[in-house]
């Protein structure tokens, strides 16, 4: 019976230890042709495979300078969900991680072909 106990206390031990795994890890180049920039896309999963950090982001230095060229972003870091649009950052509402993923790609797309 204790050695039961322990293994249940062992394994609830590890299951805190163990961090969350980062699950994507993608910067892609957008030609020059096709609106400049680099897509960055970042996903980190709990053990159950359920979306706990993210961040996405769209940067072009051309159009935006500041906030290391993040011109549109999306990301849950310092404990809220929020988006970075030109140096602004601003609360959104989370629905799930699908619905914030079609909200980052409305809004890369509207400004890649801006001039």
């Amino acid at each position: 019976m204790e050695m039961d106990g322990e293994i249940r206390n062992f394994a609830g031990m590890l299951r805190f230890i163990m961090s969350d795994s980062k699950l994507h890890d993608e910067l892609h180049k957008i030609s020059d042709k096709r609106g400049n920039g680099r897509l960055r896309r970042e996903v980190w999963v709990d053990e159950k495979g359920k979306v706990t950090r993210y961040n996405l982001a769209y940067i072009n230095h051309n159009l935006h300078a500041g906030d290391n060229g993040r011109v549109v972003g999306y990301d849950n870091a310092h404990g809220y969900h929020h988006r970075h649009y030109f140096g602004t950052e601003e609360p959104v509402d989370f629905v799930s991680f699908e619905d914030i993923e079609a909200r980052f790609e409305q809004d890369w797309i509207a400004l890649k072909d801006r001039p």
